[in-house]
């Protein structure tokens, strides 16, 4: 007998698979290492029942994705949450521009939560909130800590209809948005360090929680860098939002918008038009990445 299921999580060579009311704990066909393609979550898969009472499958198939992710690895979202901490850890906006850059590639939509508004001693929350906005994006801003009704129904609200991963560096307070959403500890909690206000990792592989029929959110690893090397140094201009209806005004075919004169994105950030942060953002991105190309061998 064969199911259709989502897998909403794995623990060793083990997968949770959802199909319909009923979980099943299922092993994958050996194929799928020949074949160099391995489960993960948010795939959806076909399996074979081979213990019905006791819940047990085998996968036999995967689905074609409609995205993928190789950190952490995930499949089929179709929402990120950039979750931001205003105070320890400071916010990180280079990390948050390459994570909005690497939505833009991967065709999800992407939300910006700013979180611990309460402890924002910088007045940073204002400022981050307006260049975002401005571009187009959606910003929530919220204390996760101590979070209102009112913030906790727009988050809830936008969840619906997706599989939505929550993604920032640690600390920021992913697992305590989400234990607020699902009111319910069902992720363990990051603690931040004293020591060094960076946060310790406490969430090491993808699991999908289910919020209500087809809303399903991923809690996953928290981390300080983020690696876009997917994604060509030439393209990174084209999933910078704002940069899009200035790039036909460069002189130059291939314009890196670094060192060309008559840019038109070096042009329209002279006028304000955009963010010099994001600017800087962009430049930082786009040498690292052409360091890492001329590595590469």
């Amino acid at each position: 007998m064969q199911k259709i299921g989502l897998i909403v999580g794995n623990t060793s060579n083990l997968y949770e698979v959802e199909c319909e009311e009923k979980t099943y704990m299922c092993t994958a066909r050996g194929k799928f290492k020949q074949e160099e393609i391995v489960p993960v979550a948010g795939d959806i898969v076909v399996i074979e029942i081979t213990e019905e009472e006791k819940q047990e499958g085998v996968i036999t198939s995967i689905q074609p994705r409609k995205n993928y992710c190789k950190r952490p690895k995930m499949a089929n979202i179709t929402q990120i949450m950039f979750v931001v901490s205003l105070r320890m850890p400071k916010p990180d906006l280079l990390l948050l521009d390459k994570q909005l850059c690497f939505a833009e590639w991967l065709g999800v939509k992407p939300v910006i939560i700013l979180n611990k508004i309460d402890l924002d001693q910088q007045n940073s929350t204002e400022y981050i909130e307006n260049i975002y906005k401005n571009i187009g994006y959606t910003v929530i801003k919220t204390n996760a800590k101590n979070i209102e009704p009112e913030t906790l129904h727009i988050i809830i609200e936008s969840l619906k209809q997706q599989i939505t991963a929550f993604s920032g560096n640690s600390g920021v307070g992913k697992s305590t948005l989400i234990n607020a959403i699902f009111q319910s500890e069902l992720t363990e909690e990051g603690m931040v360090s004293q020591k060094n206000k960076k946060g310790k990792n406490t969430t090491t592989q993808v699991k999908l929680y289910k919020l209500e029929e087809k809303a399903y959110i991923a809690d996953t690893p928290g981390f300080s860098t983020f690696d876009i090397t997917e994604i060509p140094k030439e393209e990174i201009c084209h999933y910078f939002k704002e940069f899009q209806e200035y790039l036909a005004d460069c002189k130059y075919i291939g314009c890196s918008h670094i060192k060309e004169q008559e840019c038109g994105i070096k042009k329209a950030l002279e006028e304000g038009k955009i963010a010099k942060s994001r600017y800087e953002n962009y430049s930082k991105i786009y040498e690292e990445l052409k360091e890492k190309e001329e590595n590469k061998w």
